[in-house]
């Protein structure tokens, strides 16, 4: 099938971003002479307005960045940590193993010393230029879209629990119809306070003091006493001393190389290893000659994947807390292992077993929660942005947490990050939760280079889904010739044969969706292989929404794609 959209090509800068109002949003920094992470940082702000249900400003905001001028990335995790005052039991004593909706699931809020550090660090402009049109957009409102609206409906007595998200998200008393203005005041002052806070400073002592100052205002200043009061009122563990003594991490990337492409990815706190583990597997296949979407590619992507996700079930975790063989799960002799273990005629059943890096011997399977039968996969939330510039600087960013599962705060219009949802209450875990441990991050933004200079900055929402998306879409442009637009909206897959990241952990064996474009036949072979076969629409959400860029320094052109099945836009000049 022909693409919705052309991909749209640029000489100076490119943006791709979830929502088409932080598209421009960043654009305009672009213009206006700020670079990549200048306009990365202004539409990820942007998109914790316009996103608001599964994005916001006080959540998680992952982000890989390269600097043009000195040749070297750049790792921000944008990732909370438990509070102190959690115990490793604390869940399996107060709630018999389950980390409940609400704010006892709350880490520390990331996202905004992640823009303020990018910022600091890599940008040239000021908090309060980038975060303009977030705050426009959250005090004058914004059209509400289809797609929000839907999922606010269906969340509805979600948000009817919390006052405070009742009246952000309810604001007449029912869900935003399409095409109404959606208002968030509280957000908007919270926004505009910080930027007031910065240029208080910035007057007399400079940029970087000035960000520092907004950052303060945040974590030392009014918010995060607002915040920590209420998470106290409401029974959670959060408390000032927590937002206090927060800073993000500075973290190393993953990386391998494919066909003469090294791709960065977000280390095994996150599970942004999966992607280049899998492409480790891939490489001993003559994927092109399978052809694309056929039974024998979806099988052997499929069941590569499985392989990466039983390693991530296994080992992954936060490497402050625990030792992850990370060295040895990228290696390519681990790789040509697990290779081995995939039959080109039958389908894993389920999740394989984990493997040992040391020994290339199987690792019996534990944490396993009972297998799901009826029920559909829930759908991840997040968004993405990434941005080249004219110097060759680029910026690569996954910033989430949905609002349906943690109350906004009254006064503040943030929500407390929710991310706790992606640990596990079993304290033998390599997940588990422990004061100052990060929860295992699905958000895994990913940066490729070639020949020593940016070439692809590529991501998606979609919680579990978002390394088999990116993963399609990068073998779509690199293995099948497809330029960005085409490879982002090629039908796709996901398999959900794995215990899924987010509370409860949902496991369902065997399960491969494939969007409906993709040939019955196709589905009954591999069903043949023992695949549990599902079918989605023809082009669903749920399949996640790549954003990419792809460099063509031989005539210095720049092709941006973003997906269509959110309200994901690309814009270039």
């Amino acid at each position: 099938m022909a693409s919705r959209r052309m991909t749209i090509m640029g000489t100076r800068h490119v943006i791709s971003a979830g929502h088409y109002l932080a598209a421009h949003a960043g654009f305009q920094i672009l213009e206006a002479g700020g670079n990549a992470i200048d306009a990365g940082v202004a539409a990820g702000i942007a998109i914790g307005v316009l996103q608001t249900d599964k994005v916001n400003f006080g959540g998680v905001a992952p982000q890989i960045i390269y600097t043009a001028r000195n040749k070297k990335v750049h790792c921000i995790d944008g990732l909370g940590v438990w509070p102190k005052a959690v115990t490793p039991d604390y869940f399996m004593k107060k709630h018999g193993g389950k980390i409940p909706p609400g704010v006892e699931r709350c880490v520390v809020p990331a996202a905004p010393d992640a823009w303020i550090t990018a910022l600091e660090h890599f940008g040239t402009m000021s908090f309060g230029e980038v975060a303009a049109a977030a705050i426009r957009f959250a005090r004058d409102g914004f059209p509400m879209y289809p797609l929000m609206s839907k999922f606010i409906k269906k969340n509805r007595a979600v948000y009817e629990r919390w006052p405070a998200s009742r009246k952000v998200f309810l604001p007449k008393g029912r869900p935003p119809e399409v095409g109404e203005v959606f208002v968030q005041a509280d957000l908007g002052r919270t926004l505009q306070y910080l930027a007031d806070e910065e240029k208080k400073v910035a007057r007399r002592k400079g940029r970087k003091a000035g960000l520092k100052a907004g950052r303060d205002a945040f974590y030392m200043g009014d918010i995060a006493r607002a915040v920590t009061k209420f998470i106290e009122k409401e029974g959670g563990l959060m408390r000032y001393e927590d937002f206090a003594g927060f800073k993000v991490n500075f973290e190393p990337t993953v990386r391998t190389r494919f066909e003469g492409i090294e791709l960065h990815a977000c280390g095994p706190w996150s599970q942004g290893p999966v992607l280049p583990m899998a492409l480790n597997m891939l490489k001993g296949y003559d994927l092109k000659a399978m052809g694309h979407n056929s039974a024998d590619y979806i099988h052997v992507v499929t069941e590569a994947l499985k392989l990466a996700f039983s390693d991530r079930h296994h080992h992954f975790g936060d490497p402050k807390f625990i030792k992850v063989p990370i060295a040895g799960l990228m290696s390519d002799k681990y790789a040509a292992w697990r290779r081995s273990l995939i039959s080109a005629e039958k389908a894993w059943a389920g999740m394989p077993p984990a493997g040992d890096p040391k020994t290339f011997s199987e690792v019996a399977n534990r944490w396993m929660p009972e297998p799901q039968s009826a029920d559909a996969p829930g759908p991840g939330d997040t968004s993405y942005v990434c941005v080249i510039d004219k110097d060759g600087n680029a910026f690569s960013c996954t910033p989430s947490d949905g609002s349906d599962k943690t109350p906004i705060i009254p006064g503040a219009g943030i929500l407390c990050s929710g991310r706790g949802t992606q640990s596990w209450a079993d304290p033998t875990h390599p997940c588990s939760v422990a004061p100052g441990k990060r929860p295992r991050l699905t958000p895994n933004p990913a940066l490729a280079f070639r020949n020593g200079r940016v070439y692809m900055p590529l991501g998606t929402p979609g919680g579990d889904v978002q390394p088999q998306a990116m993963l399609q879409v990068f073998l779509n442009i690199n293995v099948f010739g497809m330029a960005p637009q085409d490879a982002i909206e090629a039908p796709r897959f996901a398999n959900y044969s794995y215990p899924g990241s987010f509370e409860p952990h949902p496991y369902f064996p065997g399960r491969l969706y494939l969007e409906s474009r993709i040939d019955d036949a196709v589905g009954d072979e591999l069903e043949s292989r023992g695949h549990k076969v599902y079918w989605w629409d023809e082009s669903t959400w749920l399949a996640g929404a790549v954003c990419a860029i792809v460099a063509d320094h031989k005539n210095g052109v720049l092709h941006g794609g973003a997906d269509p099945r959110r309200p994901a836009y690309v814009l270039g000049w």
